[in-house]
């Protein structure tokens, strides 16, 4: 078969690497794809929002089958556009991919359906959040914007002030676009984070294994919130008995909730969960896979990955055994000097092969571009360098040992992935 990959970050070069062991795909192809994957897939100058684009070339060489693999193309509703055109798609709908696009959707879905997660309000006002902020007076508060923001629209503000240049910057200078236009905020949960990234075929979950993201750009958990600088599997602190208690009060209730809703979803649904001393609760849905966490999820992953993405489709997930190896991952990112904030990028990477990888370990490209051989920076996050180890901390010291034999001017990234 031939099959398109939509998007170019280091979570889709993780699914191309996989998709490339499956002996059922003839060519695989990723738009518009980046410096790195263009060694283990047919890179195409379209951008992952252009629906026409798209459509055009996925009829102009017969894809048989998309995977749409980001946020924003499915919130926009790319594959309702592919399956009209009769292209088979992993990913769901735009009516489904609502879970993401808008906090407001989720929280009310959650409410309503008895699904465990913060308390919240919603605002369109900014007076009347900073107000009900105010009045609260509990802090951390956090601020989320309703819509789509790279993954960093989240605010956890510390006291008053913070609280208030959070809600005017989202609001007012909408450095998020109309993602701003409301807010949700939220009661601060404490507890251990984890993330399941789960097939569903919009009846059967089948999870796969867990994860533990790095949000924040600094050791030690400082500074400001990032697409996230590094990833683990499975995560330490979900047990059998979290897993269970997740399937019966979360997994199973949401994708009934959005069938109640009469927005079935099918593709991967992620789910990020908070550990609290009350139980496990919601913080965030995704529409799709998770970056990092795909980077560690995947190697771990024994079943053909295009024959679980074709029982999605198709609805017939529960006949498929859905295997995993055992051991643990390890993913470090290398970022641009400045991110999340402003950052430089048209930098040289040295330590890679002709391929882009390194020895001993995955080198999954997030940001890079290729200048003839060279291969380049060009985005905040450049890197994921993925180990796989028996244990927690052999992957993590191979991981670590990739990313000091790889270099490129500036380069920041956290040397505490794992150590919590």
């Amino acid at each position: 078969m031939n099959v398109l990959v939509i998007g170019g970050g280091g979570r889709e070069h993780a699914i191309i690497r996989k998709l490339k062991e499956s002996k059922k795909i003839a060519a695989l192809f990723c738009a518009p794809g980046n410096g790195g994957i263009a060694k283990d897939a047919t890179c195409v100058n379209i951008g992952a929002c252009d629906i026409d684009g798209m459509v055009a070339f996925a009829k102009k060489v017969s894809i048989d089958f998309a995977v749409v693999a980001p946020d924003d193309p499915l919130c926009l509703g790319m594959v309702d556009a592919l399956e009209a055109a009769g292209v088979k798609c992993f990913g769901p709908n735009k009516a489904a991919a609502v879970i993401e696009g808008s906090k407001v959707f989720s929280k009310n879905l959650m409410k309503q359906y008895g699904i465990p997660t913060a308390g919240y309000e919603v605002f369109d006002d900014p007076q009347e959040a900073l107000s009900y902020i105010k009045r609260q007076n509990t802090y951390p508060a956090v601020i989320k914007a309703d819509g789509l923001a790279l993954g960093k629209g989240v605010v956890i503000a510390q006291n008053e002030e913070e609280a208030a240049d959070a809600v005017h910057s989202i609001m007012e200078d909408k450095i998020f676009g109309a993602s701003g236009n409301k807010v949700v905020v939220e009661e601060f949960l404490t507890g251990p984070e984890v993330s399941v990234l789960c097939f569903t075929d919009g009846y059967t979950v089948k999870p796969m294994v867990s994860s533990m993201d790095h949000k924040r750009v600094g050791d030690g958990d400082t500074g400001p919130n990032t697409g996230g600088m590094g990833t683990i599997a499975p995560n330490p602190y979900y047990t059998p008995e979290v897993a269970k208690a997740c399937m019966d009060l979360i997994f199973l209730p949401t994708v009934q909730a959005m069938n109640q809703e009469g927005r079935p979803f099918k593709g991967c649904l992620y789910f990020g969960l908070m550990l609290t001393p009350k139980g496990p609760k919601v913080i965030e849905y995704n529409c799709r896979f998770g970056d990092p966490e795909t980077q560690v999820v995947l190697p771990l992953l024994k079943t053909d990955l295009f024959e679980i993405f074709q029982a999605v489709q198709e609805e017939r997930l529960a006949r498929l055994d859905v295997e995993w190896h055992d051991g643990c991952a390890a993913c470090v990112v290398m970022a641009s000097g400045g991110y999340p904030k402003k950052y430089q990028t048209g930098l040289p990477i040295s330590g890679l092969d002709e391929d882009g990888q390194a020895p001993g370990v995955t080198v999954y490209h997030a940001g890079t571009k290729l200048d003839g051989g060279q291969v380049l920076t060009a985005g905040g996050r450049v890197l994921g360098v993925t180990a796989v180890g028996n244990t927690l901390d052999e992957a993590l010291q191979k991981a670590y040992a990739g990313v000091e034999s790889i270099h490129f001017d500036g380069v920041h990234y956290r040397k505490d992935i794992g150590r919590k």
